[in-house]
């Protein structure tokens, strides 16, 4: 008699006594995307692929052919799809309609566009290095310009590819990993735009005496004169492209025959 009156007049209580308890909240989970790991690595392959390009060099385009990168990279079509759309974003390859991808080339303008900004953001690096500067990191960017002879001519390639993990190496002992990041892109197009204006003009030897001043303000720990010197020697090539750079607005009018091997 009491409970029937009890449960009258505690209605809600004795439902929680009597009812099932509701479910437990559940985390809403995506399932995986399993192609990540491959579209990751499809997309740093071919970027270094482009890096190791000779863009530059001729007058035709380049074009990537999705079919051969597949086989060449042995993943299926459409880790390779998704990596060149996220290429195409980062601004390395363009899809022209009917006729495929493309690598990206610059204009002469545009070309001396990124080496300004280049030097603003190398120049800035270079004051913040000289504050911060180890015997290590001298003896690391020595070693990127005592391994050649006065005049590198015989060894173009090698001098290439050291002269921009020169400038690289600057950049990095900024401390700032926005200004390695910022000058990615910056720098696959200056490592192959260098590569032709290596030998132009004796740029090669010239470019080893200023690197060498540029050590030896670092060394002295004077803000002022890295930071000059490193504008100056890289404003400098801009105004060589400015001069000798007609090169890069050269386009064929042909159907592009060169593909990805």
């Amino acid at each position: 008699m009491w409970y029937t009156k009890y449960k009258m007049q505690n209605p809600h209580w004795i439902a929680c006594l009597t009812d099932p308890a509701p479910p437990s909240p559940r985390l809403r989970i995506e399932p995986l995307d399993v192609s990540l790991g491959l579209r990751k690595q499809a997309c740093e392959a071919i970027k270094r692929a482009i890096t190791e390009m000779d863009i530059y060099g001729h007058g035709e385009d380049i074009r990537l052919d999705e079919r051969q990168l597949s086989q060449d990279l042995g993943v299926s079509r459409t880790p390779i799809r998704e990596a060149l759309s996220i290429l195409e974003q980062e601004g390395f390859v363009r899809s022209i309609p009917r006729r495929g991808i493309h690598v990206v080339r610059k204009t002469k303008r545009e070309i001396v566009e990124m080496i300004t900004v280049w030097a603003a953001i190398e120049g800035m690096a270079a004051r913040l290095a000289a504050l911060r500067v180890l015997p290590a990191d001298l003896a690391e960017l020595r070693g990127f310009v005592e391994a050649f002879q006065e005049d590198p001519a015989s060894q173009i390639g090698e001098y290439s590819d050291a002269n921009m993990q020169f400038h690289k190496a600057i950049i990095r002992l900024s401390g700032i990993e926005l200004m390695a990041a910022l000058t990615e892109t910056l720098f696959i197009h200056m490592r192959a735009v260098r590569a032709v204006t290596m030998t132009q003009d004796n740029r090669a030897q010239r470019s080893i005496v200023d690197h060498r001043n540029i050590i030896a303000a670092l060394a002295d720990r004077d803000a002022d004169r890295a930071e000059r010197l490193v504008r100056e020697h890289t404003m400098g090539l801009a105004a060589h492209v400015e001069i000798h750079g007609d090169f890069l607005d050269i386009q064929t009018a042909e159907e592009p025959r060169r593909r990805y091997a």
